[in-house]
């Protein structure tokens, strides 16, 4: 069956609730859309906000060929296909949903059709475009920001859902509470529809809907996962606590929920970066690059088999020693910065380009560390009113003892703490 959120989808640009700012009488997209002229664009915006209705909306309205792709399945060759169908039809407009998802060469293919004018590309994404779509794709399009639903804009949908719905009309409902409703679908229309639906249904006519009543059948039917809420942080959260905790069974667990709720794969991989430096570090380089390749490997394969690779590195990262020795050392050194301000740099170890320099002293005694033995030569390299200070303290594990060890040798009582 049809679900309730693309039952009450709307054909016509005056119908869309919310985006007043980009769909009222005069706007440019308004103008666009009533003229045929459609510019190739980009629509960002949260989940659930409209960016997938005006597609469709333009879809209903332009006398054009229009095709569709969806990023997390698509590949390069559905690509080149969707352009072969364009260029046959004299041109078509392309929609491609989440195109943040696409890689460096997925979005490469879409560039030389969109320049030549074969394809209209309208994409939609959830992620800053600056970020995620080539300069050269964003340059050839206009980017439109869908703004976040109000309240009252997800009170009319489902006041709308009761009055054209043929099924929810049936149930006979009655709204005495929408706090729940709203609370679980994050501001997402999507997710807002499709969770009434479920409440409705679940309930004999009347349907009385109240919050009680929507958190004890959201529980039992609804996966309580919101890429853009609460939970999003809490599950976060508890996958990287899992992996600094040093516990690969935790992490796998919240991976998969943040997998089977439909996370960004690149953000998962992104803070698998940062927790390799910040609690593994110095106890196991490696995790860093282990991580930064997860990120890479993601990027380029997508799902589903992307799933595969976060594991690895999850279980990696969580079954390494941890550091934060790194993460302590930095945030102490900026305390120093933020407190004794801009320290002259020491004249032994400034730069001396020009003559003038040199005659200022500039590099002067300076000593070249790889012409002494074993590449090492005792010189201050701290400005002089905080020498001696210690920034960077090796943690108590085996691969930072061993640098314990290794530096004291050099620095002797510098490095003896």
């Amino acid at each position: 069956m049809t679900p309730l959120a693309e039952r009450l989808r709307p054909h016509r640009l005056e119908d869309l609730v919310g985006q007043e700012h980009l769909t009222g009488n005069g706007s440019i997209l308004q103008k666009s859309i009533a003229t045929g002229n459609i510019p190739s664009m980009i629509l960002w915006g949260p989940p659930g906000v409209g960016k997938t209705t005006i597609a469709t909306i333009i879809a209903h309205t332009v006398n054009r060929p229009f095709l569709s792709l969806s990023a997390i399945a698509a590949g390069v060759k559905d690509i080149r296909d969707a352009i072969a169908t364009a260029h046959a039809a004299h041109g078509a407009i392309l929609f491609i949903d989440e195109i943040h998802r696409f890689n460096k060469s997925q979005q490469d293919a879409l560039l030389g059709a969109v320049e030549k004018g074969i394809i209209t590309l309208i994409g939609a994404t959830t992620e800053n475009p600056s970020f995620e779509v080539n300069s050269a794709l964003l340059s050839r399009c206009q980017v439109y920001v869908l703004k976040a639903l109000e309240e009252k804009d997800l009170v009319k949908l489902l006041h709308l859902a009761m009055e054209q719905d043929e099924q929810i009309r049936n149930k006979k409902v009655q709204l005495k509470e929408t706090g729940a409703l709203i609370n679980i679908s994050g501001g997402d229309a999507r997710k807002l529809l499709n969770l009434f639906e479920i409440v409705c249904e679940a309930l004999e006519p009347p349907a009385i809907v109240t919050d009680e009543t929507v958190m004890r059948i959201a529980q039992k039917k609804v996966a309580l996962y919101d890429k853009s809420g609460e939970q999003h942080y809490d599950i976060i959260s508890a996958f990287i606590k899992s992996i600094r905790g040093s516990d690969p069974n935790g992490a796998v667990y919240w991976l998969a929920r943040m997998i089977e709720g439909g996370e960004d794969i690149k953000f998962i991989a992104r803070r698998m970066v940062i927790s390799a430096s910040e609690d593994i570090g110095m106890a196991n380089a490696n995790a860093l690059l282990l991580a930064n390749a997860t990120f890479e490997a993601v990027n380029k394969i997508g799902n589903p088999e992307a799933r595969i690779i976060l594991s690895q590195c999850a279980i990696y990262l969580a079954s390494s020693p941890k550091s934060n020795s790194a993460y302590l050392a930095i945030d102490s050194a900026l305390a120093a910065v933020r407190q004794t301000g801009d320290l002259p740099v020491p004249l032994h170890i400034r730069n001396a380009p020009t003559k003038l320099m040199k005659n200022l002293n500039y590099g002067k005694g300076y000593q070249y560390s790889h012409s002494y033995e074993n590449n090492f030569s005792e010189q201050e390299y701290l400005p002089e009113s905080i020498t001696g200070t210690a920034f960077y303290d090796p943690g108590n594990n085996a691969r930072e003892q061993e640098l314990r060890h290794h530096l004291k040798k050099l620095w002797k009582d510098k490095y003896s703490y």
